[in-house]
């Protein structure tokens, strides 16, 4: 069988909004190539064995994001969506110029094992190491072990807005907690907070999404501390949460601060990421107006994570 190669050379920026998008065609499998992390490899040599000199003559100034479709009758109609979409992407105010999409065809193989070669345990915050399902690590280690399989969905832990959000939770939750995590996507930041003493209910509207975070609840054994529903947003919460997380995009953050306060209790905590640093204004406004206060602003590479209490009832 033949298959096609979805190759969109881009920046750091649009990340997510990408992969978004090549998700919404059914691509099978996504790799993402970012040179940045090679460059940061060869500053820290004690964290490398050696690196292939090829990675370094291949300099591309931002990442690379390959997908692939299965040639069939439809294919020429997800390509048309992918590139009709990624297009679009500028009435984000986000700069878009610098992307390209490139479409190749190649030769069958396993594009699962391909990506997986990128996805490596690596520790976290304080306490927390987040593996790939198939990775063995020492069993002796005294870390709290996050198990992800993300499979078609969002969340292996290793983008900025994910890393700042396990940050978050576990600097805040206490013991038997409960967490609403909005846009649960693969499930991590529900599975994290079970993991960490409370309990989670992870809620999402896609149902990959919903299936892969419920595949991830049952590998890390907390079936009784997570649970997963389909949803759309906070409409499926019903007991007020001591946490709320979301790691989406800013503007479904402006637009449910409004809902938050019937949600969570009074000095609850809003941990929302997946803000881009020129909407930090917008998001703060709208949660102050919204009786919350702002406890923190973390940034990593372009990228926000706030930290809001909730005031006490007027």
């Amino acid at each position: 069988m033949k298959w096609i190669e979805i190759l969109v050379k881009t920046t750091a920026e649009f990340e997510e909004d990408v992969t978004n998008i090549l998700y919404e065609a059914n691509i099978q499998g996504i790799i993402i190539e970012d040179f940045q992390d090679v460059l940061d490899l060869e500053k820290n040599k004690k964290d490398w064995d050696i690196i292939d000199p090829d990675l370094l003559n291949s300099y591309f100034e931002g990442i690379i994001i390959k997908g692939y479709l299965e040639e069939d009758d439809e294919v020429q109609e997800k390509i048309d969506f992918i590139k009709e979409k990624i297009h679009g992407l500028p009435r984000y105010d986000l700069d878009i110029r610098s992307t390209k999409v490139k479409v190749s065809k190649i030769e069958e193989t396993d594009w699962n094992l391909e990506w997986k070669k990128h996805f490596k345990p690596f520790e976290i915050g304080k306490n927390i190491l987040i593996k790939p399902s198939w990775e063995k690590i020492d069993s002796e280690t005294d870390k709290v072990v996050i198990e992800i399989d993300p499979g078609m969905a969002f969340g292996t832990g290793t983008h900025s807005t994910t890393l700042m959000c396990i940050e978050a939770i576990e600097k805040y939750i206490k013991e038997n907690d409960l967490v609403y995590d909005i846009g649960t996507g693969s499930g991590i930041l529900a599975v994290t907070s079970g993991k960490l003493g409370g309990t989670a209910i992870g809620i999402d509207i896609d149902e990959d999404s919903v299936r892969t975070a419920k595949d991830n609840v049952k590998i890390n054994k907390c079936e009784d501390k997570v649970k997963i529903l389909k949803g759309n947003l906070l409409n499926k919460a019903m007991n007020k949460a001591d946490i709320i997380v979301s790691n989406i995009i800013a503007d479904s953050i402006i637009n449910m601060s409004g809902s938050l306060n019937k949600f969570l209790k009074e000095d609850g905590y809003f941990i929302a990421s997946g803000i881009l640093q020129n909407k930090e204004d917008e998001v703060v406004e709208a949660l102050k107006a919204n009786n919350f206060e702002v406890l923190e602003i973390n940034a990593m590479e372009e990228w926000l994570c706030i930290v809001a209490r909730k005031g006490k009832n007027e």
